[in-house]
């Protein structure tokens, strides 16, 4: 499932839109601790955050598995 649309929130979360219509959330925060995702912790780099190739990259060649994306989020309302 490729995401098409991501938003920025506050607290290290993501709004993400996917290919199938399904809007969910991502919480980043349990992730800012580790390597490589420790290089996006501060807002202002996090808040860089866009898609390519149906999931979300930061610059620097840091990414997450869209797989990890859609199976720790959360559905939101349509």
């Amino acid at each position: 499932m490729d995401v098409v649309h991501v938003e920025i929130l506050p607290d290290f979360l993501l709004r993400l839109d996917y290919t199938n219509g399904e809007r969910r959330q991502f919480d980043m925060k349990p992730l800012l601790q580790i390597t490589p995702w420790n290089r996006i912790a501060a807002p202002a780099r996090f808040e860089k955050a866009y898609v390519d190739y149906g999931t979300i990259v930061w610059p620097g060649n840091i990414d997450i598995a869209p797989e990890t994306l859609y199976a720790d989020s959360v559905p939101l309302p349509s």
